[in-house]
């Protein structure tokens, strides 16, 4: 586990190119070398309905998730953290320009008693490094 969860306002569609920013946080996302490379996921989830601020049509969110299981100091969660914000809002740097876009981001620690995952991407990549 780190799952990273994007959602986003549906008016991002066209000037944000989804697939791209998935790949980018995944490439900060294992440069951070906090996390094992079969364990990572990123998705974007797009919102058809939402409301922001003032109402205009022109603003716009990005909402980022990353949740990842328990055992790591708060400085490397930090660093791991600021990383991937740091890619995310070079990689929308445009919409940044523009006074109607927000951008926010949280890490969640998954309480490892409440979670349960089968993984068969694990064995295959840990192979290599035998």
């Amino acid at each position: 586990m780190p799952h990273l969860t994007f959602e986003y306002s549906a008016n991002l569609e066209d000037r944000l190119d989804m697939q791209a920013l998935c790949a980018e946080t995944l490439r900060a996302a294992l440069e951070t070398g906090v996390f094992e490379t079969g364990a990572v996921r990123v998705r974007a989830l797009r919102a058809d309905a939402y409301a922001i601020a003032d109402g205009l049509a022109e603003n716009a969110f990005l909402d980022l998730s990353l949740r990842i299981g328990t055992g790591r100091t708060l400085e490397v969660k930090k660093a791991a953290g600021q990383s991937i914000s740091d890619a995310v809002c070079a990689f929308c740097a445009p919409l940044f320009e523009t006074p109607h876009f927000a951008f926010s981001f949280e890490i969640r620690e998954i309480d490892p008693e409440l979670s349960w995952r089968k993984n068969a991407i694990h064995p295959r990549l840990r192979k290599g490094r035998e």
